[in-house]
């Protein structure tokens, strides 16, 4: 790396997170998730305002490379906090309404999306059209559950039925996502890559049957030696078990993306396998340590990159017309499909549509999908920065729905007085962890 390199590294890093944490401040002023306020921080930094020419004399191309590498970093450690929150206990003993809920808010939106996808491969299509037309309904399925539980918890729904009720359909939809999403990525692998792509499943039973006992062990070890005294404090083995969860992770990261898919699955499924029965020592050591360093610094670095690759100025009305339809679309499957299914599950028309306006929000899920997308080939600038715009909307409108639909949330009204029943939500450990990563 060069001197200038070096210099030009620092000083966007520095304006980076200065915007970026104004800015998502402000979000956060105004009752928003801060990854808002940090996406605006790209956009205004990027070509949209400054023009094209400007914006490569603040960020030039070199230096982009290695912002990226960065932001690649912050979002290997925010996956594995997704994949770690993932409670596959939600599919046990689950009410009705809950896999109603799951079922309609994730297929609706899918066919929905596959739809309106046929309608633009025209113009925007890359890639083959199978690809391209899975990948788009993939993207209009996501719902964002760190950005949910955070909303969910803003208003004092954690513990009630809606809330609960949400959290589990979130985990749910989240692992469909990333399930299609690593069909996609194959199928945008090519031949050259089909043998390696055949050793997914071994990887994943390995995985479960092999990595996931084997850090079930180190955990009892580390305890065993803090009860007879070995280490003093015990520090030294929580720095050895947080040693051994960053090389499993990095390494996770990069078996899936040698096997043709993307690391991010690799990440996501390290923290799906980590043991959750008999303490979480594990998980919520790791997520405390990793977390501080991702949310302040990488993770903003990534929602800015993702606001600097969004160019509106030279939009055409065409392009306006397809925004309309790709907001319609996204708004209306998930907030029809999760108000069909609550209501076939027995649910009342308020909830229902509490319910329908939480799974709007797709916050950084949505940008993680759309950037796989871009890297595969699969979306050009244009359609990018609309499906961009069209996360960033859906997020920010959540919370104001949910005050419009139910005005008591969080007060002393009769809905958040609705304490969720045992074991009908991903349950309150889960809630609570994803909160401090949920400020994304």
């Amino acid at each position: 790396m060069t001197q200038s390199q070096t210099l030009y590294l620092l000083l966007d890093l520095a304006l980076i997170l200065g915007l970026a944490h104004v800015l998502g401040a402000v979000a956060r002023a105004l009752g928003q998730p801060a990854v808002i306020g940090e996406i605006l921080a790209g956009v205004l930094l990027g070509p949209t305002l400054l023009g094209s020419h400007l914006a490569g004399t603040l960020f030039p191309a070199d230096v982009r490379s290695l912002l990226s590498t960065l932001a690649d970093v912050g979002l290997t450690l925010f996956m594995f906090a997704v994949g770690s929150e993932i409670d596959l206990g939600v599919l046990r003993g689950r009410s009705r309404i809950t896999l109603w809920v799951t079922a309609f808010s994730t297929v609706l939106p899918l066919a929905l999306g596959a739809a309106l996808a046929w309608l633009l491969a025209g113009a925007h299509r890359q890639g083959p059209l199978p690809g391209f037309v899975l990948f788009f309904a993939v993207a209009m399925a996501a719902t964002a559950f760190p950005v949910l539980a955070r909303i969910i918890a803003d208003h004092g729904l954690t513990r009630t039925r809606i809330g609960a009720t949400a959290l589990a359909c979130a985990a749910m939809t989240d692992l469909m996502v990333w399930i299609l999403l690593a069909v996609v990525a194959a199928m945008a692998a090519g031949k050259d890559l089909d043998w390696r792509l055949m050793l997914l499943v071994p990887y994943v039973v390995l995985m479960i049957t092999v990595i996931r006992p084997l850090l079930r062990k180190a955990r009892e070890l580390s305890r065993r030696k803090k009860a007879r005294g070995r280490e003093s404090g015990g520090s030294g083995e929580d720095v050895h078990l947080l040693v051994l969860m960053l090389v499993g992770l990095l390494l996770s990261s990069a078996c899936t993306e040698w096997l043709g898919l993307h690391y991010i699955f690799g990440a996501f499924l390290f923290g799906a396998v980590v043991p959750r029965d008999g303490g979480s020592t594990l998980r919520e050591g790791a997520l405390q340590r990793m977390e501080p360093l991702s949310r302040l610094l990488l993770l903003p670095v990534y929602f800015v990159l993702t606001g600097l690759r969004v160019n509106l100025s030279q939009l055409a009305l065409a392009d306006l017309g397809a925004l309309v339809a790709i907001l319609v679309v996204a708004m209306v499957g998930k907030f029809l499909g999760a108000y069909l299914g609550a209501r076939l599950g027995g649910s009342g028309r308020r909830p229902a549509a509490a319910l329908g306006a939480l799974l709007n929000t797709r916050g950084l899920t949505e940008l993680v999908v759309l950037g796989v997308g871009l890297e595969l080939g699969l979306l050009d600038a244009t359609l990018y920065s609309l499906m961009v715009v069209m996360a960033v909307t859906t997020t920010a409108l959540a919370g104001p729905l949910l005050n419009r639909i139910l005005p008591t949330a969080g007060k002393s009204g009769t809905v958040a007085e609705q304490s969720a029943p045992a074991g009908s939500c991903a349950g309150d450990g889960s809630a609570r962890a994803a909160v401090p990563v949920a400020e994304k």
